[in-house]
């Protein structure tokens, strides 16, 4: 396993226990867990709504539904990454269906290779959405601390009747002076301020 890591939660939706027996042998304790066997398309939904998975897999079709919709919803999560396991006469259609919204899918009958080559191929992926994950915090915090920082400055300006660039440059010679982030003296003058107020 690339990725031991990690553990991945799992949501199995699936009606058929010899193919829950088959899909939960492959699924080590020590990489994947919880795993959580559920089987309609409605009880999936009610267990998607509880919790958020890494990984999906439906054995489709369900006794409610054949799975394609809750599939292609669980891909919109942008955490969750899904395979639709279905009959190998229908594989190719339901691929075309769902390709573009990054459903994985899967002929059956299917072996164990090739679930275990899906699995490796399903973490993959959610490692690359957990990377874009941090990379799109990283950006939203810095934009924030773009802004704060912003902030200070209109109130030094306003308060203290500094230019920009003096403002900018009071923050930073402040935050070098005392070992600490300019946000944090942002934060620092704002409270001040708002307490004044």
């Amino acid at each position: 396993m690339v990725f031991s890591q990690q553990c991945y939660s799992v949501l199995l939706v699936s009606d058929s226990d010899r193919f829950n027996q088959a899909i939960t042998g492959l699924l080590p304790a020590s990489a994947y867990g919880p795993i959580r066997t559920v089987p309609s398309v409605s009880a999936a939904k009610r267990a998607a709504l509880e919790r958020v998975y890494d990984l999906v897999i439906v054995n489709a079709p369900l006794p409610d539904d054949f799975g394609t919709a809750f599939s292609i919803a669980q891909c919109g999560n942008q955490q969750t990454v899904v395979l639709m396991l279905v009959r190998a006469a229908l594989q190719e259609e339901i691929h075309s269906q769902v390709v573009d919204r990054g459903v994985f899918t899967l002929p059956k009958p299917t072996t164990q290779q090739a679930l275990t080559r899906a699995l490796e191929w399903m973490t993959a992926a959610r490692e690359r959405l957990r990377r874009m994950e941090e990379s799109t915090q990283t950006v939203e915090q810095k934009m924030q601390e773009i802004h704060l920082l912003n902030r200070a400055k209109w109130l030094l300006i306003e308060q203290r009747g500094m230019s920009e660039p003096e403002a900018h440059r009071f923050l930073e010679k402040q935050a070098m002076d005392r070992c600490v982030s300019k946000r944090r003296i942002a934060e620092e003058l704002l409270g001040t301020a708002s307490l004044r107020n």
